[in-house]
């Protein structure tokens, strides 16, 4: 399939074909968990490749599971800091 014959989908359907919150798909596209060459940008709308953004998940062997850290001291305006959990499937 050439690349003008690909559909390129809006982040909730992304977001429901993975089934996360749209929240975690724009935190995961932010961090690069999401290859650029896996969405088109264009202004301040995305479009989503599903097929490709699997196979680079699948590669890189990324599972959902992005863990807020809690020792932010209470501070409800401090940044959030995720961390990303690897497996190995050994």
């Amino acid at each position: 399939m050439s690349q003008s014959e690909e559909k390129y989908v809006p982040i909730e359907e992304l977001a429901q074909h993975l089934s996360l919150a749209i929240t975690t798909v724009r935190s995961w596209v932010r961090m690069g968990v999401i290859p650029k060459s896996t969405y088109l940008k264009i202004g301040n709308t995305y479009r989503f490749n599903i097929p490709e953004v699997v196979e680079k998940l699948k590669e890189n062997s990324v599972k959902a599971d992005l863990v807020p850290h809690t020792d932010q001291g209470g501070d409800a305006n401090a940044p959030v800091q995720l961390e990303l959990n690897f497996e190995d499937d050994v």
